[in-house]
């Protein structure tokens, strides 16, 4: 079996978790963590699992990564330090790991990732002989392998638009809600998620990659951006109040433009209460859902909708994207060094996982 280690126990890191231990072919080697308060808790209790795994936290990098495990699954937030998340993935990579990870950005598209993130991992794989797989975002596979297998049931393609909506009054992550994407903060406020250039940054290679797919040469990647506040004063369960007249409501798109018209379009509508913006695409459940419409004939539309830790209505997409992620660790393992994408990574059946519960 794969020595697999989960390194950060977040909303990705809990499922993180729960996928090793359901992955017949890997095995839950460590789990680190950087809250001293949760050291020496078993993973299971971490995870939400009902039952022990015999696996207790750490805060020891060096040791962990000095005992050379197979792979890692990166779960640590790279949206506020992709320096030191860039670092970390670096040590992984250098002790001989498989690292598997949704934190770095633009490495999702890795043949035009910028040199000061590339050129560093490559160097720590020619070091250590591991290998890459960055991909996770809303929640991956919604942007990439899902619209680009849907493409392939049509007889024409015009347009296609993933899109995520979501309500995120049910989300768990405050500083990313209200630091950057701005909920609950003075319209005047610029939010570091929204600022021109930045979507493309995080969205910019799935949609470069479902372009080179297709065999389609993109002429340009645009943004658009669309601000609304709230009419109301709302508290959330998880996050506390948000306040009359501040950002409510947001929605953005990433366009890859095809002979002058946007073709292949990553579009975000995000609350952080029903009532805001009610014009807008709303999710079946009123919680979140993510969406692939394939324009062309026949017109094809998919909507998913994943649910996971009860309330926690975001924790369906991140079982998702880690779902996608530790599924492709043993194929990684025999595939050899190197910087993967989604395309280069086969999206497989749960082989041996059916009936596989963890209550």
């Amino acid at each position: 079996m794969i020595a697999t280690v989960v390194w950060g126990t977040g909303n990705v890191g809990r499922a993180a978790i729960r996928a090793v231990d359901a992955h017949p072919a890997l095995r839950l080697a460590a789990v680190i963590v950087h809250n001293p308060a949760k050291e020496g808790r078993d993973a299971g209790s971490l995870a939400g699992i009902d039952r022990e795994l015999g696996v207790p936290a750490t805060t020891d990098v060096a040791a962990v990564l000095a005992a050379r495990p197979r792979a890692v699954v990166y779960a640590a937030s790279g949206d506020v330090r992709p320096d030191e998340a860039l670092d970390d993935i670096c040590r992984a990579l250098r002790a001989g790991a498989v690292v598997v990870t949704p934190a770095l950005y633009p490495l999702y598209d890795h043949r035009n990732a910028p040199p000061e993130f590339r050129d560093p991992v490559l160097a720590a794989v020619a070091e250590g002989g591991g290998s890459l797989f960055s991909s996770g975002v809303d929640p991956g596979w919604g942007n990439d392998v899902l619209p680009l297998l849907l493409s392939g049931l049509g007889s024409t393609v015009d347009a296609i638009r993933c899109q995520e909506i979501f309500d995120y009054s049910t989300y768990e992550q405050e500083e990313s809600v209200r630091y950057l994407v701005g909920m609950g903060r003075p319209m005047e406020y610029t939010p570091p998620m929204l600022i021109e250039t930045v979507p493309t940054m995080v969205w910019g290679g799935q949609v470069r990659m479902m372009a080179r797919a297709l065999g389609v040469e993109l002429d340009d990647i645009r943004e658009t951006l669309e601000r609304r506040p709230l009419e109301k004063t709302v508290t959330t369960r998880t996050m506390g109040t948000f306040e009359e007249g501040t950002q409510g409501a947001i929605r953005f798109e990433v366009q890859g433009i095809v002979g002058g018209e946007p073709r292949i379009v990553i579009e975000h509508v995000t609350r952080i209460h029903p009532d805001c913006a009610p014009d807008w695409p709303v999710p079946p459940d009123g919680s979140g859902a993510h969406r692939v419409v394939i324009e062309g004939r026949p017109r094809i539309e998919v909507t998913v909708e994943a649910g996971d830790e009860g309330e926690n209505r975001s924790a369906g997409g991140n079982a998702t994207a880690v779902g996608r992620l530790v599924g492709a660790i043993d194929w990684l393992a025999e595939a050899g060094p190197g910087l993967y994408d989604a395309l280069d990574v086969p999206l497989r059946p749960a082989v041996g996982r059916l009936g596989r519960s963890q209550g």
